[in-house]
């Protein structure tokens, strides 16, 4: 190789590395003493809203009918465990309107004995299951009648 042809060789490369080491001519950012902006503006932000107080639950009429289907029969039309077969049983229905006693149990152990029957919560065996007859939501509407008929809050 001649020196020229080493020359047009080696040429582009060392001035490829040398635009490279002095980072193509730009000069590091300066730090600005300027505040930054906000990110958010005070308008984009959201305001807590207020919570509303609870509103009663109101029981459908086909709830009550529903009630007055299965369970009344058992327990009363008025759920005061009164009702035509309650004679017969061996051990008496639940009075749904004694609050004192209702108000010792959760939603879920009311929920649970409709669908599963008395003996799945330690109760009356006489107390039959409804899971399959009734649907989840149908049970869910029944307990809230429960605590209707009793005016008392669960557990």
């Amino acid at each position: 190789m001649t020196k020229s042809s080493l020359t047009s060789f080696f040429l582009p490369g060392i001035l490829i590395l040398a635009i490279y080491m002095t980072g193509c001519g730009e000069k590091p950012a300066e730090k600005s003493s300027a505040p930054l902006p906000p990110l958010i503006e005070e308008s984009q932000l959201v305001q807590p809203k207020e919570i509303a107080p609870p509103q009663p639950v109101v029981v459908s009429e086909k709830t009550r009918e529903t009630y007055q289907w299965y369970c009344a029969q058992c327990h009363g039309t008025k759920g005061k465990g009164d009702g035509v077969n309650s004679k017969f049983l061996t051990v008496p229905p639940r009075n749904h309107t004694k609050a004192d006693y209702m108000e010792t149990r959760t939603d879920e152990q009311f929920f649970e004995a409709i669908k599963f029957g008395g003996l799945s919560v330690g109760r009356a065996p006489c107390m039959p299951a409804w899971g399959n007859t009734l649907e989840d939501s149908t049970i869910h509407e029944l307990v809230r009648y429960i605590r209707e008929l009793c005016q008392c809050e669960a557990l």
